[in-house]
């Protein structure tokens, strides 16, 4: 018999205050000695709300400061200054934070708690960290969230930017999805259902989600819970395949090209789209959210290159050339490039 085991998070709490409640969500878990991360400006901001917070819950916090590295040898030396007695490390801010604070807890083999200031992608639910190796960004294990803790009155202050980049990436998941089964077809993996209908339903749920405006509160839930599905379907499948294809490959190329790239979910929704066309698979559904939302009226803002893009598509295959998604096939890196030119929403996008 085969037995599968996934870890998943025990806590998971989205919503109006839910910050408030951080002491009395880590007593919960029979912890009480804590470590605190915060990000860069960030101790200003919510450093009295999370102290009050972990004071009345008598969490003792053993250390707390603002983190703004992602150099892994920064991470691995912080790790091993953290004291013997701490139980739990608490990450709070946006990627960079995040990724720090979850690399710490995988070395140190502690719980970690994911708290978001923002919707920017699903980082803050994945097994994985981007770090700083060798002066390259490079994707590395990490621990997965011992708990979600996501607030959407802090995530309703973060720079609108920011929601727009969630937007992006988890719309992505669909192209990603697609490159999956892509690869299966061809003998080069096998896909997990059961990682795929997690992975559906988080997109599915979020794209159908009605709205007015993408700071209400029912959209900025629906988004959260569904990137947090997504991280999730990564750890049943194993691996990122359910959450990154040929769309998340052009963006890991642009942040190698590129001095300034923009943040990670505008590259991988912009990619996404283009996919989609490539793969004449729900490209309409991606307009019309990218449409509804303002991701493309923010997209058109950026001053983006076209060439840039291109030389992207190119590279795309070398950033992992295990894999066989669309982008690794000559013709289909071709027909990228060409529609870039021709199609009339991209066109205004690079105009």
């Amino acid at each position: 018999m085969n037995n599968t085991h996934i870890a998943i998070p025990s806590i998971l709490k989205v919503g109006k205050g839910a910050l408030k409640n951080l002491g009395n969500d880590i007593k919960s878990g029979g912890m009480d000695k804590a470590v605190v991360y915060f990000g860069n400006g960030l101790i200003d901001l919510f450093g009295s709300i999370v102290m009050e917070s972990l004071k009345e819950a008598q969490v003792t916090v053993l250390e707390y400061r603002e983190l703004d590295s992602i150099k892994i040898e920064d991470i691995v030396e912080l790790a091993f200054s953290i004291s013997n007695k701490a139980q739990i490390i608490v990450g709070l801010g946006g990627g960079k934070v995040i990724d720090a604070a979850k690399y710490a807890a995988y070395l140190r083999k502690l719980p970690f708690l994911s708290v978001p200031t923002s919707a920017s992608s699903d980082g803050f639910s994945s097994a994985s960290a981007s770090l700083t190796v060798n002066s390259r960004r490079t994707s590395v294990p990490a621990q997965l969230a011992y708990g979600i803790i996501a607030d959407t009155d802090v995530i309703k202050s973060a720079p609108e930017k920011f929601l727009y980049s969630g937007i992006g990436d988890m719309v992505s998941k669909i192209t990603a999805l697609y490159d999956w089964a892509y690869e299966a077809e061809h003998g080069c993996t096998e896909v997990n259902d059961f990682a795929v209908m997690t992975a559906k339903k988080a997109v599915n749920s979020f794209v159908r989600t009605p709205f007015q405006d993408i700071h209400e509160d029912l959209f900025l839930r629906e988004l959260l819970d569904s990137l947090a599905m997504s991280g999730i379907a990564n750890e049943i499948a194993g691996s990122s395949a359910p959450a990154s294809g040929s769309e998340h490959l052009i963006s890991h190329a642009l942040d190698k090209i590129l001095e300034f790239p923009q943040l990670h979910g505008i590259q991988v929704g912009i990619a996404a789209y283009l996919m989609s066309l490539v793969q004449d698979h729900r490209f309409r559904r991606i307009d019309r959210i990218f449409t509804d939302t303002g991701f493309w009226e923010h997209a058109a803002g950026l001053d983006l290159n076209r060439e840039d893009y291109e030389r992207a598509i190119d590279l795309a295959p070398s950033i992992k050339p295990f894999r066989h998604t669309y982008i690794h096939e000559e013709k289909y890196r071709a027909l990228a490039k060409r529609l870039l030119r021709e199609d009339p929403v991209l066109r205004r996008i690079f105009s």
